[in-house]
């Protein structure tokens, strides 16, 4: 996709009048740094981040039974929660692969509003609508609402600034306002510290976006885009779709079968999940940590002796720990555990590591 095909969000100009860097990613134009990813990073562990992912999916399943279609279709089970709570959820092939990984907002019975990552966004839209009984409607509204996040230890005390509502557990979300500006305030995160994801309009973004900067820098913060959004999430063992899910890479393997309903009576993808977590997956997701100076990367081989055993999913610097870390699905016939040595091929160039099991860091969701 050339630049001048790349979507933009709401708020671009304000993220080049920040001296944000660009690239592409999910079909969009992002801001990946404004000042540097470990600044960024380390600011979010410390005090606080602001994000701006607008380029997130957003639709509504709306209709008599909206909730109980939507838990016949991905795998978590929305019996579970309420509305004013969200969920993380997967929506899975008939085969047991992830079409995408989302967060479901239980908004009632008749009404359930869905954030789908960026790309497959248009996939996860047309197996809903594809599947949905009568009077059940499944609508796109992906350029109708921004997201922001709000993350790190002090993100209450920003929200508290500007009168949001900060006091509530996770994945639990309000409705509120702002300077008369509807913004769905949800206690989610993808960097595995305190924080919120806000839902504004499209058309109040920017307004709301620079209000939270103003606050974030005041607590210490700072701007941060995919680049520190990627190592936080890595070390957290969090997957990225088309990384560690994907239609080829099952919640099984990827060890998210926390988030498949298995005592329901039906999902997509369930007879395929059920047979393979039974028998045993094939490879299983697993940390390494680095033991010799290198950074590890995406799509590089493991190694114990001679014999190929895995290869990474994602791969990074870690600011927190100051190595290299990644994330490999690793063969289960090696049976290789927690404190196991293992290399990995760094382009000709054998890199130690230890297998861990994810998080990398503690996580302060809580």
């Amino acid at each position: 996709m050339s630049d001048s095909q790349l979507l933009r969000g709401p708020i671009h100009a304000v993220h080049t009048e920040l001296g944000a860097k660009f690239a592409p990613f999910g079909g969009w134009e992002m801001p990946v740094q404004y000042g540097g990813t470990v600044r960024e990073h380390t600011a979010v562990r410390n005090a606080a981040g602001l994000f701006d992912v607008s380029h997130l999916g957003k639709a509504v399943v709306r209709g008599p039974g909206a909730a109980a279609f939507v838990n016949s279709a991905l795998t978590n089970d929305l019996n579970r929660i309420r509305p004013g709570k969200a969920q993380y959820t997967l929506c899975c092939t008939e085969t047991g692969g992830v079409i995408d990984d989302l967060i479901a907002y239980y908004v009632g019975d008749d009404e359930i509003f869905l954030v789908p990552n960026a790309a497959n966004t248009p996939a996860v839209v047309a197996a809903l609508r594809a599947g949905a009984p009568e009077g059940v409607t499944v609508t796109d509204l992906h350029r109708e609402y921004a997201v922001f996040a709000v993350q790190g230890p002090k993100s209450a005390e920003v929200l508290a600034a500007l009168g949001l509502p900060a006091d509530m557990e996770y994945m639990a979300y309000a409705d509120a306002e702002w300077n008369s500006v509807p913004v769905r305030v949800c206690r989610t995160g993808y960097t595995g510290e305190h924080g919120y994801e806000l839902l504004p309009r499209w058309a109040d973004a920017e307004s709301l976006f620079r209000a939270l900067l103003a606050e974030v820098i005041a607590a210490g913060g700072l701007p941060a885009g995919l680049g520190a959004r990627d190592t936080l999430r890595t070390e957290m063992g969090y997957p990225l779709h088309g990384h560690e899910l994907s239609p080829d890479i099952s919640p099984v393997q990827a060890r998210a079968g926390w988030a498949v309903g298995w005592k329901k009576p039906r999902f997509w993808g369930k007879a395929a999940l059920e047979q393979e977590k039974s028998a045993g997956p094939r490879r299983i997701l697993m940390g390494l940590k680095a033991i010799d100076r290198g950074v590890l990367r995406a799509g590089q081989t493991v190694l114990r002796g001679d014999d190929a055993v895995g290869a990474t999913t994602s791969g990074t610097f870690s600011p927190s720990l100051e190595i290299g870390i990644a994330l490999a699905l690793l063969d289960t016939a090696a049976g290789l555990e927690p404190g196991a040595e293992v290399e990995v091929d760094v382009r000709g160039r054998r890199l130690r590591a230890e297998v861990v099991r994810p998080p990398f860091v503690t996580a302060h969701t809580s």
